[in-house]
């Protein structure tokens, strides 16, 4: 009996391999140069020999990032906000999406339409921050939280989902005297949670990257997310390679951005392996068979 391994692989398979290594490597290889740069001394920088791997191993860029206490706080906050925010986020768009997957709710369509067209039209920015400003959220943590809590695409991708389900299930349970919470907590959330946990990744990754928000609505440093400290401190380096003190320097400018990017960026790779394995999970529980 011949196993699937020893099948050979189609021309298409064979292309499609090699499209998707190339995909990798493209993606791969400016995130190992970023981190070798901020592992690599200020000599083999400035010469240009940093690429895929630190030349002249060193730390002190991470020293230096470590040593700005906003920095370090700002993680801390936008690690509390992201949770937060993903969770508040994900529940009030499966309220929202579960209503409108009902079939006896009036008036889902035009309500769909509604929700629809605010993808593709924007009030714009000067709107946005006068509401936010009526509703006096300027320098709240609200401000960060409310003009984003739903997400149009990510309502409807939930929709789809609940619609998906199997109307038996909801039928049974309605007999058995179990109401509209209950149908929504106890089928559809559970034979849902591989797009509920995408979505609330999805919520999760915009606002660990969220900067713009920050830049309008908040003017209070202990709102600053990890990305807007980043930023300003990605702006305000700067040191001149042809002065003399740069002698006397340990870090170069390459070092501190290339750090402080690294530094960013790890608390969302550590983060995706936990829920990556809900993107291929199936939904094999629960079913009604006819």
């Amino acid at each position: 009996m011949n196993s699937v391994y020893d099948k050979k692989l189609s021309p298409f398979q064979i292309v499609m391999l090699i499209v998707c290594a190339l995909l990798i490597l493209i993606t791969v290889t400016p995130m190992m140069n970023i981190v070798a740069v901020s592992l690599s001394g200020k000599n083999a920088i400035a010469k240009g020999l940093v690429k895929l791997f630190p030349r002249e191993f060193t730390i002190e860029g991470y020293k230096m990032v470590f040593s700005n206490r906003n920095v370090v706080y700002s993680l801390f906050f936008s690690v509390f906000l992201t949770i937060g925010y993903a969770i508040l986020t994900t529940l009030m768009t499966a309220l929202a999406a579960y209503a409108l997957s009902r079939s006896n709710l009036g008036g889902r369509r035009f309500f769909m339409i509604l929700i629809t067209i605010t993808m593709y039209i924007d009030a714009g920015l000067i709107p946005s921050y006068l509401l936010v400003k009526d509703l006096k959220l300027i320098n709240t943590v609200w401000a960060l939280v409310i003009p984003g809590l739903i997400s149009p695409f990510n309502l409807i991708i939930l929709r789809s989902f609940f619609l998906g389900i199997n109307k038996s299930l909801f039928e049974a349970a309605y007999m058995d005297g179990c109401g509209e919470w209950g149908c929504l907590f106890r089928i559809a959330v559970p034979l849902s949670m591989p797009s509920i946990s995408s979505v609330m990744l999805f919520y999760g990754i915009g606002r660990w990257n969220g900067i713009s928000d920050v830049m309008y609505y908040e003017n209070r440093s202990k709102f600053y997310t990890l990305q807007y400290q980043v930023k300003l401190m990605l702006d305000s380096i700067s040191i001149d390679y042809s002065a003399e003190e740069m002698q006397e320097q340990l870090v170069t400018p390459e070092n501190v951005r290339s750090a402080a990017i690294v530094f960013a960026m790890v608390p969302m790779l550590i983060f995706y392996p936990f829920v990556q394995k809900y993107f291929t999970k199936g939904v094999n529980i629960g079913g009604v068979k006819e």
